[in-house]
């Protein structure tokens, strides 16, 4: 970027007063809204782009233009309404637009950094699966500011403000009708993310366990990280929590009263203390109980050497 327009960049971010992070969800929402629109129409018809490099997971290596469509029209919102934001979308390589956000990267305290994993859950958007989300967060130097969550094919959506709780309400419907969302019961049954599936012994006395390299098919859904909100799932434990999906569903996994933390137990580290805009491996719980009885999984089994 040229002095000139590095000046400008600043001059304007200077100028223009902080939104808060409720303010950012409300005038992102309509264009949320209408990405999850266009997310569900094309899925019967959508064609997946060709797999990301570096990828030896499906789920990772999954790429479809639904991902780098919506991320572009997110993109140009932030721009439109927000031209000094921070700003780091999954596809952020590949972009166009990338260039034109002053950073993104965190900085420093209420100079939010907008994230975007445009669909989370690609595999399950492509396998035709309903469960897939849209998820944009909200990051502070420390911790997140807020959160969303939309789930086109169920018509719903659900936002969490730190501190405030979690709100949830149907995609037909404004922002501000969203109603406290009251969790109910939990099935009994854990999700192990990629790679955790060596825990599934240490649990199966307790748990239905289901893990993601041997549970999920073309034709079998499984309940995502966020099935601990919609009582699919009584926990979670996933290896890794990058900022803009395990991290950012844990924050609202918090905001819903869950337990959730380390795989040692320990409370989250400040997000800038992490590198590679990932928290360490997450373990999220639905009541004390389920929590111990993940720790203590985790501590008594060894994992497989790498």
């Amino acid at each position: 970027m040229s002095s000139f327009s590095t000046a400008l960049s600043s001059q304007a971010f200077s100028n223009t007063p902080t939104p808060t992070p409720k303010q950012l969800l409300q005038t992102l929402f309509p264009f949320l809204k209408v990405a999850a629109a266009y997310a569900q129409h094309i899925q019967p018809h959508i064609a997946a782009r060709p797999a990301k490099e570096g990828y030896t997971s499906i789920f990772g290596s999954a790429l479809s233009d639904a991902d780098l469509s919506i991320q572009t029209m997110i993109e140009v919102a932030l721009l439109g309404n927000f031209p000094s934001i921070r700003f780091y979308g999954e596809e952020h390589e590949q972009s166009y637009n990338t260039r034109y956000f002053r950073a993104i990267t965190l900085g420093p305290q209420d100079d939010y950094l907008i994230t975007l994993d445009p669909i989370d859950g690609t595999r399950y958007y492509l396998d035709g699966h309903d469960n897939y989300q849209i998820l944009l967060g909200i990051l502070n130097r420390d911790e997140f500011a807020g959160a969303i969550a939309l789930t086109p094919s169920q018509n719903l959506f659900c936002y969490g403000l730190h501190g405030q709780g979690l709100w949830q309400g149907h995609l037909n419907e404004a922002f501000e009708d969203a109603r406290p969302l009251q969790l109910s019961p939990p099935k009994p049954t854990i999700l192990l993310g990629l790679r955790m599936g060596y825990l599934r012994p240490a649990l199966e006395a307790h748990y239905t366990v289901l893990d993601v390299d041997s549970s999920y098919a073309a034709e079998v859904k499984i309940p995502n990280v966020n099935g601990i909100l919609t009582g699919d799932l009584a926990g979670v434990i996933i290896r890794s929590s990058q900022f803009i999906d395990g991290a950012l569903l844990g924050f609202l996994a918090q905001e819903g009263g869950c337990q959730v933390s380390t795989h040692t137990g320990a409370t989250l580290p400040p997000l800038h203390e992490c590198d590679r805009y990932s928290r360490p491996g997450l373990v999220m719980a639905r009541s004390p109980e389920v929590h111990h009885h993940l720790l203590q999984a985790l501590q008594t089994t060894p994992a497989p050497a790498a």
